[in-house]
């Protein structure tokens, strides 16, 4: 499920033997036109619960706060429960992905450091995307084709 509201409670992060959580309350208000007063109006506000799991629970924590605009990816549970006789709805959204709203406001993205891999490996270098300088007449080009002089451009004869 995917929603986009606004961060209704300050986010609780604790570390726990089994790692890292965090939780808060996202409000989402479904909007719509009134005809009549052609004007947007607010409809019902629902409130979920949304978990959140190591690195991503770590992340929020540094990252969210009261009032933020957010989009949020993760599986629902509802639950019912029965509390002094009274029956209770709760609505959590178990978190995959969040994100700040860009429709509403920027953001400033920065990687979080990963640890070292066990084992001692180095991580992979990152791949040169780069394309290549054209070559020299003389020099074949990776198909295997002499290159054309820069002052000929290619399908001209």
């Amino acid at each position: 499920m995917c929603v986009v509201g606004n961060v209704a409670t300050q986010p609780v992060y604790r570390e726990s033997p089994t790692g890292p959580t965090a939780r808060f309350r996202l409000a989402v208000t479904a909007r719509y036109l009134d005809r009549e007063k052609n004007a947007w109006t607010d409809g019902h506000t629902n409130f979920f619960t949304v978990w959140t799991r190591r690195s991503l629970a770590t992340n929020v924590a540094a990252s969210v706060a009261v009032g933020d605009p957010l989009v949020v990816q993760g599986r629902l549970k509802v639950r019912t429960e029965q509390r002094e006789g009274q029956g209770w709805l709760s609505a959590e959204l178990d978190a995959v992905a969040i994100g700040h709203d860009l429709s509403r406001g920027t953001s400033a993205f920065r990687r979080s450091s990963r640890p070292e891999a066990q084992g001692g490996t180095s991580p992979q270098p990152e791949p040169n995307w780069e394309t290549e300088p054209p070559g020299r007449p003389e020099e074949p080009d990776q198909s295997g084709a002499a290159a054309l002089p820069e002052s000929e451009p290619a399908g001209v004869t």
